[in-house]
């Protein structure tokens, strides 16, 4: 007849315990939680199938300890990430504008929304959605309900006076 989950647990928790550790490679914590949720899952299959004894109890935990090791130490690996020195990380070239280019930047940004306010809503309609939604010509075309060759128009239209503001400006 099988012993009492309580005394089961005293009788084989250190032993255990000490199994996984050494085959954790000396993470006691890890072991400590691994020996609980032996005990927790040998206590579900008891009261998941009361009719159905588990013989060779001692056996039974130490191989649910061992999956659960190996099933801990597979994560562990999948979650690993390459240790990279500080030289290296040092070496990794800053593309974060300085404060002076991201002010250039923004200045530029609002010169261009100025020269296409500039332009007809249907043309700026044609720009926003081929160039800042990416919308091909057809899709823009079916959209507002104009031919391939009048988006091509509008964009050539837009492109063009948005240039030849940037080079007045």
């Amino acid at each position: 007849m099988s012993k009492d989950i309580k005394g089961l647990f005293l009788a084989h928790r250190r032993e255990l315990q000490a199994y996984l550790t050494r085959k954790l490679g000396g993470d006691r914590d890890i072991a400590a939680d691994l020996t609980q949720e032996t005990f927790l899952r040998f206590a579900q299959q008891r009261n998941g199938h009361p009719a159905k004894a588990i013989a060779h109890e001692r056996s039974y935990l130490y191989r649910t300890a061992h999956n659960l090791a190996v099933d801990h130490m597979v994560r562990a690996s999948q979650d690993k990430t390459d240790a990279v020195s500080q030289d290296e990380l040092v070496a990794i070239p800053d593309d974060t504008p300085s404060p002076e280019q991201a002010t250039l930047e923004r200045d530029r940004l609002a010169f261009v929304r100025a020269a296409l306010l500039e332009l007809p809503e249907r043309t700026r309609q044609v720009f926003a959605l081929a160039r800042l939604e990416g919308l091909t010509y057809r899709e823009v075309a079916l959209r507002l309900e104009i031919s391939d060759s009048s988006v091509q128009k509008h964009l050539a239209k837009a492109t063009e006076h948005v240039m030849q503001r940037l080079r007045d400006g």
